[in-house]
């Protein structure tokens, strides 16, 4: 095996992938940075409270973005197009159908889903604005991860990154006019956000203009079977995601019974840094995904354990730089969000900040795993993963720092769940290698 061009294809995809995760991540960031600048703490409540939508509308769009692009990546190179356009064609029609769901939740159900999300009277009018037009832009998200995720798996992962990088920059300029210019409040920052999918499918659209795709759509009947492999080849993609949405939402009951609001403004400052955090886990996953999932078709083993051991190194090297730089910045990182200068603010976010992300190197390690196993053709297990480090454990060891009314065992929920999470999946890890390494010894039969 030759390393070499392993490792570059490696360093190739992991930057543009990063690079394009951080893009739709800085999305939420630069309406918190905005809204906490022009509503204050009641507007950081309001957008924190809306952010579970975010995550389910996402979930879906990863589900049938890197469940087909997975499966059209190692159908590539053995099949003929109208198989791998066929991946696509029923990749799109699932997510229309679950386009269509998040429209009809938009239009007649958004005062309910604010409800539910736990806005109460001081802030559920923004809240509801906000959440009502995200619905309302739903199919422009979905799609962004649908090309977005296919065109990686189609070697575009630096158009596919210029196009997200696109979208961020317009939604800053958008922030700024519809909060500041335009006195629009959160609907304008919703609206801003919803505008930037719309600018990243513009110019990746070049993708398909120029003839460089080796995927469209065809005029075909959905099959269910397909849709159904696509989705199960994703399905820790959803969990993972939205256990990110379940997170908030048990934080923001938990956290408001503890500190009130300001707890919640202070957890929606953390929560909105720790995306950064998490896209850069994303991106080093999704980055890695195309190749495993090749050298999956190809049959080269030795490929993939490479690959797998240079995803995990990059890991936790990153894990320990960025922990560093939060440890020691977390005065500065607060006081860029709390523009009321609230001591109670300052004061819980900054232990948050510093006893939350002690998570990072276990997720990053679970997030690759996950991917691992998806790339193998091994669901089942990539998505005990996402399950246990998204609800299994987290949902128990938030009610117990509930019941013992403690900040610290709020924030060492995510930490002490990614722990647990990640001892169980190098198990899982070795004992398949150990496996794969035994049949490999073992001697075909003789005639």
């Amino acid at each position: 095996m030759d390393r070499k061009p392993i490792r570059h294809d490696f360093f190739r995809y992991i930057l543009a992938n990063v690079i394009s995760s951080l893009g739709v991540s800085v999305y939420i960031l630069i309406d918190t940075f905005f809204i906490s600048r022009g509503m204050g703490s009641e507007g950081l409540t309001a957008l924190n409270l809306s952010l579970p939508v975010f995550n389910f509308i996402n979930g879906f769009g990863l589900m049938f973005g890197i469940g087909g692009g997975s499966k059209f990546s190692m159908l590539y190179c053995r099949t003929e197009r109208k198989e791998t356009d066929a991946i696509y064609t029923n990749a799109f029609a699932a997510m229309l159908a679950i386009a269509a769901l998040f429209e009809i939740l938009g239009i007649f159900f958004s005062k309910q889903v604010t409800h539910l999300l736990g806005a109460d009277a001081s802030i559920f009018d923004m809240s509801q604005s906000y959440i009502k037009t995200i619905l309302l832009f739903s199919p422009a998200f979905l799609m962004n991860n649908l090309m977005a995720c296919f065109m990686r798996n189609d070697s575009a992962p630096r158009l596919a990154m210029l196009g997200m990088l696109t979208g961020c920059f317009v939604n800053v300029i958008l922030d700024y006019v519809f909060i500041f210019r335009f006195d629009m409040g959160m609907r304008g920052a919703a609206l801003a956000t919803c505008i930037s999918p719309f600018i990243s499918m513009g110019v990746m659209s070049i993708h398909f203009i120029t003839g460089w795709n080796a995927f469209s759509l065809r005029f075909i009947v959905p099959s269910l079977s397909t849709i159904k492999e696509i989705g199960s080849l994703g399905l820790h993609s959803f969990f993972s995601e939205v256990s990110g949405g379940i997170v908030i939402m048990i934080f923001n009951f938990v956290i408001y019974r503890i500190s009130g609001n300001t707890g919640i403004a202070a957890y929606g400052v953390i929560a909105n840094i720790a995306i950064i955090f998490t896209a850069i886990y994303a991106g080093i996953a999704s980055g890695i995904q195309p190749l495993m999932c090749r050298y999956h078709g190809r049959s080269d083993t030795s490929a993939i354990r490479y690959v797998l051991r240079l995803a995990l190194r990059t890991a936790v090297i990153f894990s320990v730089f960025a922990y560093t730089a939060v440890f020691f910045g977390t005065s500065y990182i607060v006081g860029v969000f709390n523009s009321s200068g609230s001591s109670m603010l300052k004061s819980i976010a900054e232990t948050g900040l510093r006893e939350y992300f002690l998570f990072m190197p276990f997720m990053g390690a679970n997030t690759i795993l996950s991917v691992y196993f998806t790339s193998k053709e091994m669901p089942k297990q990539a998505q005990l993963i996402s399950l246990m480090r998204g609800t299994i454990l987290i949902i128990p060891l938030a009610f117990i720092a509930y019941m013992i009314k403690s900040m610290t065992g709020v924030w060492l929920t995510v930490p002490i769940a990614e722990m647990i999470t990640n001892f169980t999946g190098m198990t899982i890890l070795l004992i398949h290698l150990r496996k794969t390494w035994a049949e490999s010894l073992t001697p075909l039969p003789t005639r």
